[in-house]
């Protein structure tokens, strides 16, 4: 059986595109944990090479989930017994409940009952991919730091890969890669060859990832630090002290647009926290604004944010501090597009957008566009 899932036909295309550039996936090795009623089916499957992750769970058909759209690969009902038998074969599941094959990208992730016991079980395919990052490469040679937003799934820790590849090999930079979960350099001791000769961190418990960005500054002397999934107040808190000490960030974060990461009090930090004003009648009457307003706090700790809405369709934020005045201030911002098109060339477009959510402004009509200009929100 067969059905559509909304939104994943052009990430097929895109993925048609580049499936000649893919390193080896390891296929094969991911299989192997699989019980045969699981294992057979996707051996002969001819899109196996558009497979991005299977999924068993308790009482249920095994599924498989490709680029276009999942697939039951059996009649039968996965048993207590088939998740056993992965179980066995994959070994220890760390304390954030995941796992990985040795020396592979691949990723095993479990799901459990209110008594700790394994109910279901995600092997997620992991593959490098070359040729991720044309889209921005200009950007990596500029040296700023770079934080990359978009919701789970949609390339982020693959992008990443790549820019860790392309700054330590093609620009000869001392790279570090905080790697938590084992997901940009892959399981085991030995990092995958994808990340080329940057460096890799494991963190002992995803609590302390934190601990190990500060100590890889202090011990290693790293000219860029990789990070994947900033997601506590600490991790931001280690974002900007790694930035105030010179060097550069490249990290990721859950979020699909830059305003909603200034919403969030835990990530806000990172592109220079937010904070309340109460101005005098009479700047609130020269600005034409109400008089308590939000602002920035200080710099941010990443001056270009990625918005990856799209495997080949990305927005930029260049100048993130006068990006984030500007949104809280209510202007309307210019955004800079990047699309990759068929013939794999980069086409950029200038768009117009209006954030709705931060306007301080009583009406539209009172805006002082020499204030604007003025205070240097408009470039």
């Amino acid at each position: 059986m067969v059905y559509k899932l909304h939104n994943k036909y052009s990430i097929f295309l895109y993925y048609k595109k580049i499936i000649r550039m893919l390193i080896a996936d390891d296929l094969s090795r991911l299989l192997e944990i699989l019980p045969e009623f699981v294992k057979e089916p996707l051996e002969k499957h001819k899109n196996s090479k558009y497979l991005i992750e299977v999924v068993m769970d308790l009482g249920r058909k095994p599924e498989a989930r490709f680029l276009y759209g999942p697939e039951y690969l059996s009649k039968s009902l996965v048993s207590w017994n088939d998740l056993n038998f992965c179980i066995k074969k994959i070994g220890h599941f760390s304390s954030d409940n995941r796992s990985g094959i040795e020396y592979t990208l691949h990723r095993i992730s479990s799901i459990k009952n209110r008594n700790g016991r394994v109910v279901g079980l995600t092997f997620r395919v992991g593959r490098a991919i070359f040729g991720t990052i044309t889209i921005i490469r200009d950007l990596l040679q500029i040296g700023h730091s770079i934080l990359l937003l978009g919701r789970p799934g949609v390339g982020k820790t693959t992008a990443i890969r790549e820019i860790a590849r392309i700054l330590a090999d093609e620009m000869e930079k001392r790279v570090v890669i905080i790697d938590t979960s084992n997901e940009i350099a892959g399981d085991g001791d030995i990092p995958h060859p994808a990340i080329g000769r940057a460096r890799r961190m494991q963190v002992s418990s995803p609590e302390l990832q934190h601990q190990v960005m500060i100590e890889a500054i202090e011990n290693h002397m790293p000219e860029v630090i990789i990070i994947d999934e900033i997601g506590t107040e600490l991790e931001a808190l280690a974002a900007r002290t790694i930035a105030e000490r010179g060097v550069q960030l490249v990290g990721t974060a859950h979020g699909n647009y830059l305003d909603s990461i200034i919403k969030n009090p835990i990530l806000s930090d990172l592109i220079g926290g937010i904070q309340y004003v109460t101005l005098g009648d009479d700047e609130a009457k020269r600005r034409g604004s109400q008089k308590s307003i939000l602002e920035r706090k200080f710099l941010p700790a990443f001056q270009i944010v990625i918005e990856i809405h799209e495997r080949d369709n990305w927005v930029v934020h260049e100048q993130v501090d006068k990006v984030v005045d500007q949104i809280l201030a209510g202007y309307i911002l210019y955004i800079q597009r990047r699309k990759i098109n068929n013939d794999g060339s980069v086409q950029i477009v200038c768009e117009n957008f209006k954030p709705i959510n931060f306007s301080i402004y009583k009406n539209q009509n009172d805006i002082d566009t020499s204030v604007i200009k003025k205070n240097g929100l408009v470039t």
